[in-house]
């Protein structure tokens, strides 16, 4: 499918997000359970993260089915979630699924550092439909947007090894999306000032 078309906000959203929902609402359900399969013990965090694999990809599958297309962060989070959570898994430890988002905000900081410093936006090359800025803009955005990246890695690393899981999945699922949300939401006045519509 080479064609790329049109889907809904709520649409796209809901596939984005629904998965880290459905893990907040297993997590929350079996937290406290513990369950024997072939012999071994599994913590009910292990369980949800199993349960959170095919859940994404199927959301994945389906929107670039819909879309015919896929932002490289989309591609970058279900590869880490398939690769963390499988190691979680097999080793039966959950400090590999919590790393996943570290992991995942460090490359995408790295990658739009790594730009910068060659006086380039790697954001304008992915965002210049949606959102038409003059050049300083752009790199102004893509400068806030790395630092934002490298502050959530922090922030997950930090949390993650010094809180209980409650807390992490608390965080993961509510704390990092609205840290997105203000984080676009403050913004705006720079949209404003350097759009080209204007």
């Amino acid at each position: 499918m080479s064609e790329n078309r049109q889907v809904s906000t709520g649409l796209k959203l809901g596939l984005e997000l629904g998965p880290v929902i459905l893990f907040f609402a297993a997590y929350s359900r079996i937290k406290d359970q513990t369950f024997t399969i072939f012999g071994r013990d599994y913590e009910g965090f292990i369980i949800a993260t199993a349960g959170f694999i095919p859940v994404i990809l199927i959301a994945t599958g389906v929107l670039w089915y819909l879309s015919g297309k896929l932002s490289r962060m989309q591609v970058m989070t279900a590869l880490l979630v398939v690769v963390f959570g499988g190691l979680g898994i097999w080793f039966n430890d959950d400090r590999f699924f919590k790393m996943k988002p570290t992991i995942l905000y460090l490359f995408f900081g790295g990658v739009l550092g790594f730009g910068l410093l060659r006086g380039q936006s790697y954001l304008q090359y992915l965002m210049e439909e949606a959102m038409p800025l003059k050049q300083e803009g752009w790199m102004i955005f893509t400068r806030r947007f790395c630092w934002f990246f490298l502050s959530m890695a922090a922030a997950n690393e930090f949390v993650w090894r010094t809180m209980s899981t409650d807390a992490w999945v608390n965080f993961k699922t509510f704390g990092l999306t609205a840290a997105m949300l203000v984080f676009f939401m403050s913004q705006m006045k720079l949209f404003q000032r350097y759009s080209t519509d204007r």
